[in-house]
């Protein structure tokens, strides 16, 4: 695992290490036998890796909401980690092993009296995360399975690709408003590089949860498809995006990427004193004791 404060491989190569690193690999020749499926697992996700497609699926199985606690979030890096580093992987499908739910962003109970080191750790990790997952040289595709606000929104927002399951029922959104929290600047950036300025505003401003059909509408998501051909879809949309020379694509996406990346990279500690001013208020303390109280009460 990389060290808190320390670069991820694909931030440090140059541009043209950083596309050398995952090699065009020849189709698998008809008759032979295909190569092996490997799987490996921790407690809050599993990965599995298709050697012979070179796609990794990322399930999140942290029931019951996927909650971006700071053990998913390590977990979640050390996978990525993983997966960047072996040679036989090109691209990951993201999506969720808990019915009706793709995750519910992060984890209030981290964000709610405790320290100031574990505000720092958390946020930290919250940070890795995403510049991880927005930097990654592989072809991320979303397969968004259920309900997805707020930090579950970034994870989509910062794949390649976003598909959504055709359900009304199932919504996408940075809501953090809602729960009085101003969502940060790079949770900003990225929505804004996806549905543009006017949508991402009034949506941040009311903290917005959109159905499907209107995340589709907006471009929150790139298609909707019935729940029993989502994976089949992933898998199609992954096989599109991997037919391209693979330097040429990481190339242009570090491009696009590449000022929104080094706009937190440079004021990354900036982020987390924020952060933890922010979170340590007593009316914001207040609100998410609240929330916290609310959510007890649906449950019982």
């Amino acid at each position: 695992s990389v060290p808190p404060g320390v670069l991820p491989l694909c931030h440090q190569l140059p541009a043209w290490g950083r596309a050398a690193r995952h090699p065009q690999r020849p189709p698998q020749s008809p008759g032979l036998p295909l190569a092996p499926r490997r799987a490996f697992s921790n407690n809050k996700i599993l990965v599995e890796l298709d050697e012979s497609s070179g796609v990794a699926t990322m399930k999140f199985k942290s029931p019951p909401v996927n909650s971006l606690s700071l053990d998913f979030l390590t977990e979640f890096c050390i996978s990525l980690e993983k997966l960047e580093n072996d040679r036989a992987c090109r691209g990951v499908i993201l999506t969720s092993a808990v019915p009706k739910i793709f995750s519910s962003g992060l984890d209030i109970t981290e964000m709610c009296g405790k320290s100031v080191e574990h505000y720092t750790e958390f946020w930290r990790a919250v940070q890795e995360m995403w510049l991880r997952l927005y930097g990654s040289n592989m072809v991320t595709v979303a397969a968004v399975n259920g309900s997805s606000p707020a930090g579950g929104c970034l994870i989509a927002l910062s794949c390649d690709y976003r598909i959504m399951v055709e359900n009304p029922k199932f919504s996408i959104g940075l809501n953090e408003a809602q729960l009085g929290i101003v969502a940060p600047f790079w949770f900003k950036d990225t929505f804004v590089n996806v549905v543009g300025q006017r949508v991402a505003e009034s949506s941040l401003q009311l903290g917005s949860l959109h159905p499907a059909p209107q995340a589709l509408k907006i471009g929150l998501v790139d298609e909707l498809v019935p729940e029993e051909k989502l994976q089949e879809k992933a898998a199609a949309v992954m096989a599109q995006w991997l037919a391209l020379p693979d330097h040429a694509r990481q190339l242009t996406k570090s491009m696009m990427r590449k000022a929104v990346l080094d706009r937190l990279l440079a004021h990354r500690e900036e982020d987390i004193q924020h952060f933890i001013s922010f979170i340590s208020k007593e009316s914001i303390q207040k609100s998410l004791r609240m929330y916290m109280e609310m959510l007890k009460k649906k449950k019982s």
